[in-house]
């Protein structure tokens, strides 16, 4: 004798259905959903930046060291002989150089002056025409001078002495207490002119003027 079958009422079967079947499409979706957004939403992750570049204002001009602003300004002198009742008188004219231009490029410059005309009907010169500077070097406090043989032609003692004076004074133009060692055709000059006027070695300003009762404007 078969078994006696349950039986549910259609309704409920397919009611049951219907709620499995939202169910498990719910939690599909709710679970999808979250893999989805897990999966497309990218984790927004900052890189290390650079820092901004940032305007830097200009250095401020660096001031000028006196020390250099001194010798910038040292301006290399010519000196000529002025006419003069009784003693020896010695003119300055500056000669313009570049700034730039170091001691013995001012003096070469200097001598080169001297060595051409009076700039004025009221100045002269002692030295010879034809005298040339040979060489010229500054070391520490001293300067070497060399000319041309044709510095020592010519001329009475006064003459000598007047010339003497101008290569002197221009050489410590730009330093008043140096030391001046003067050569002709590169041996030492011990006598000037045919009178015998010895000449000391070194020169200096103070020595010269105490021998010679030398002025200058």
């Amino acid at each position: 004798m078969p078994k006696d079958k349950r039986r549910f009422p259609l309704g409920i079967v397919v009611g049951l259905s219907t709620l499995v079947v939202a169910t498990g499409g719910a939690t599909a979706f709710f679970t999808w959903q979250n893999t989805h957004n897990s999966q497309s939403t990218p984790v927004a992750v900052k890189s290390p930046q650079a820092n901004a570049p940032t305007s830097v204002p200009s250095a401020p001009a660096a001031s000028q060291n006196p020390i250099q602003v001194a010798a910038t300004e040292k301006t290399a002198q010519v000196y000529w002989l002025k006419d003069s009742a009784t003693d020896l008188e010695l003119a300055p004219v500056a000669v313009k150089v570049k700034s730039a231009d170091r001691d013995e490029a001012r003096l070469t410059a200097a001598f080169n002056t001297l060595f051409s005309a009076a700039p004025s009907q009221d100045l002269s010169s002692g030295v010879p025409k034809g005298t040339t500077l040979r060489s010229l070097k500054v070391k520490s406090d001293s300067i070497y001078v060399d000319l041309s043989k044709a510095f020592t032609s010519g001329g009475g003692s006064s003459s000598m002495t007047g010339r003497l004076a101008q290569v002197l004074y221009t050489a410590t133009s730009l330093n008043p207490n140096a030391k001046v060692f003067l050569s002709v055709e590169g041996k030492p000059l011990t006598v000037l002119g045919g009178e015998g006027l010895i000449v000391d070695q070194p020169l200096t300003r103070s020595q010269f003027e105490q021998e010679t009762g030398t002025k200058q404007e």
